[in-house]
């Protein structure tokens, strides 16, 4: 399994299971992913042809869009809007007589559904899932540390269960999922006493007792239900 995933699955996986407040491991994998890529494509990325041709057809989502702007390289930005927006005015203008606007909207409609970060982030992030399987059956050390993860927020979840189940014998697979169904369930219950709890505050019957660990019940809940992807 090459290094440049085990690398950050390991110390990601590290982080977590002595720190439980990190929370999903593959969270903090994903951001660190997705910073790269950013970096990459505001940097020398930008200026290399086979690049700009994908950047120029797929463009970016909001969300990408707006985590470029932030980063203040505004030149950067500018440079990869300047061939996207004057290859895009070719794609969309005209049509034959009686399609009028046919071209423009089925374009459209493709660079909606299209992100080059996402792209390659998502082709990224799918080893990295892989490689969580693989050294969950290959390494007992990993194993033994994968235990101590507090929680995988849902998504995560999800997709460590179905490349389970795609790549790991039925046995294999039996003793992964009660593992991982056990670590889940686990924070489950202590999110939904802390959430409770939380409520249960604001009656004035429970004012003078302690909050216990629920005072950020609702942000961990966000996190766990949709990913913490981007604090």
């Amino acid at each position: 399994m090459e290094q440049i995933y085990t690398i950050p699955v390991n110390e990601a996986f590290d982080l977590s299971a002595a720190n439980p407040s990190e929370g999903c491991p593959l969270c903090a994998v994903h951001r660190k992913l997705e910073e790269h890529e950013l970096e990459l494509i505001l940097g020398d990325s930008m200026m290399e042809p086979d690049i700009r041709i994908k950047t120029n057809r797929k463009g970016f989502c909001k969300t990408h869009y707006d985590m470029m702007y932030v980063r203040k390289n505004r030149l950067g930005m500018a440079l990869t809007l300047e061939s996207h927006l004057n290859e895009l005015r070719g794609d969309i203008e005209g049509g034959l007589l009686g399609f009028e606007g046919k071209k423009a909207v089925a374009r459209i409609g493709e660079l909606e559904e299209s992100c080059y970060v996402c792209e390659k982030l998502n082709y990224h992030f799918d080893r990295v899932i892989e490689t969580v399987i693989y050294l969950w059956s290959k390494e007992d050390s990993f194993r033994e540390k994968f235990i101590k993860q507090p929680y995988f927020c849902l998504s995560h979840y999800k997709r460590l269960i179905q490349s389970a189940k795609n790549s790991l014998s039925k046995k294999q697979f039996t003793e992964f999922f009660k593992e991982i169904q056990q670590i889940e369930l686990s924070y489950f219950d202590s999110l939904c006493e802390d959430v409770s709890w939380f409520c249960k505050k604001f009656d004035y019957r429970y004012e003078n007792e302690p909050w216990n660990n629920s005072k950020d019940a609702v942000e961990r809940a966000i996190r766990f239900l949709r990913s913490d992807l981007y604090r």
